[in-house]
């Protein structure tokens, strides 16, 4: 992936209801901030456009010197009720003048509330679930999701251990969340990988063609694998490097195949839960019930929190004290999280996300059908989005456009981060769900625009 260039360049002035370029692009008052960041942090810190972020509202973010955009990142899908949420923001400032900023696993008021309102959302969709531990990253959610599987499946049968993911799957960074991914240069790092992690193609109809439940059942025989040795299939709801969903009769027979193999089915619902999709949860697109749900990002349009939602029988498997996290509950996230929770109730931005959504995928269609040589795919449900660029006349990922549509749209006021997915080829789109007709026809076109500019 390139990195963003810090020689200020004069670009258009903006002039919008929403977008607004006044200075050179990246603002040459910005460069000290920027310079520091990368003399001082690992240079896998400086991946995204080179923005100073001063503050946020709503779908738009501010830099210092005047400058607004229009955020198709929420991000890094984090903020789902929009930036600068005041019943967030007041929430957090209310817990901290109580003086508990943190408490470690001592209760505090919030923690059953929080747990309480997440355990009663997720059973609208999957009855099963009734227990939540709270964490601080989707990361985490995915390593306990590993450990409650083998555990379980280990008092089955010693050899019972094998965890199922798929090819192109993101769970996260730490050391199994990157073995159970499907991204082969994240984990070569590792050196001995497990062999008790497999990975099977994800059938989005598009990198892999065959979306047959059959091909799932005959890769594993392929990899050698006996099915009563699996403990655990996970997924993340739609791949987050390309927006891409399974076919839902596909994840239904994959139920039922958990179901008969005694193996728990776990949905990483990392960037997928709280209305990104159009629906509460991602998974609801499937008609299916998970055995686990892993939750982070959107959970509290701010502050750092996850969780991982599943039954009794599962997650109570360890004794006190031997499963715990030292943030876990912190009493400020909390507050964020139902604060958080309580507006996209209130503001019914499930709705919203499904019918801005619409608005989106149209825009989107339009979008391909003008460049149908260099857009091979257009992924994703409600608010999420993965526009996969391809070189001409080919399926093969084009990095360099897909860099290129997202350098000249952070220029023109359409706020994205870097390429994603195969190849870096993936153009994301994931903005809060707070967005409306305007802000989603003005970024359509910007992005179009941006893209003309491109291939030219």
């Amino acid at each position: 992936m390139p990195q963003f260039d810090l020689t200020p360049v004069a670009v258009p002035k903006i002039s919008t209801a929403n977008r607004r370029i006044r200075t050179k692009i990246p603002v040459p008052a910005s460069l000290p901030v920027l310079e520091e960041l990368r003399r001082y942090e690992p240079q896998s810190m400086s991946g995204m456009p080179p923005v100073v972020w001063k503050r946020g509202h709503g779908a738009l973010v501010e830099d210092w010197w005047g400058n607004r955009w229009i955020d198709w990142s929420s991000g890094v899908l984090i903020t789902n009720a929009g930036h600068g949420a005041k019943p967030i923001m007041d929430a957090i400032v209310k817990q901290a003048k109580t003086g508990l900023l943190t408490n470690y696993l001592f209760p505090h008021k919030l923690r059953p509330k929080l747990a309480r309102m997440l355990v009663e959302r997720a059973q609208r969709a999957a009855p099963n679930i009734d227990k939540c531990f709270l964490l601080s990253t989707g990361s985490e959610t995915t390593e306990c999701a590993i450990k409650l599987c083998r555990t379980r499946g280990r008092k089955m049968d010693p050899k019972k251990l094998i965890m199922v993911s798929f090819t192109r799957g993101f769970h996260g960074r730490t050391l199994g969340a990157q073995q159970i991914g499907g991204i082969p240069a994240l984990k070569e790092w590792i050196g001995n990988l497990d062999p008790g992690f497999v990975n099977v193609e994800f059938p989005d109809g598009y990198r892999c063609k065959d979306s047959s439940f059959e091909f799932f059942e005959e890769q594993l025989a392929n990899l050698g694998v006996d099915p009563s040795c699996v403990c655990g299939v996970i997924l993340e709801t739609y791949q987050g490097g390309g927006a891409s969903f399974a076919p839902a009769d596909y994840i239904r027979k994959l139920r039922a195949w958990c179901d008969r193999n005694a193996a728990l089915l776990v949905f990483d619902e990392v960037q997928a839960a709280f209305g990104r999709t159009g629906t509460y949860w991602g998974f609801e697109h499937y008609g299916v019930r998970p055995d686990l749900i892993c939750c982070g990002k959107g959970i509290t349009s701010s502050l750092p929190l996850s969780c991982l939602l599943g039954s009794h029988e599962v997650m109570d498997v360890y004794p006190p004290g031997s499963m715990t996290s030292t943030h876990s509950a912190n009493p400020i996230c909390c507050a964020a999280a139902i604060a958080n929770l309580q507006i996209i109730d209130r503001q019914k931005l499930v709705k919203n996300s499904a019918k801005m959504g619409q608005r989106l995928h149209a825009g989107l269609a339009k979008l391909q059908q003008q460049f149908p040589t260099r857009i091979g795919a257009v992924h994703g449900k409600g608010l999420v989005a993965g526009v996969q660029c391809v070189k001409p006349g080919t399926e093969d990922p084009d990095g360099d456009l897909a860099f290129r549509v997202v350098d000249l749209c952070y220029k023109k006021g359409l706020l994205m981060f870097a390429p994603v997915g195969f190849g870096g080829a993936t153009v994301k789109i994931a903005p809060p769900l707070v967005i409306n007709a305007a802000e989603v026809d003005e970024s359509v076109a910007v992005l179009a625009e941006a893209f003309a500019e491109a291939i030219k």
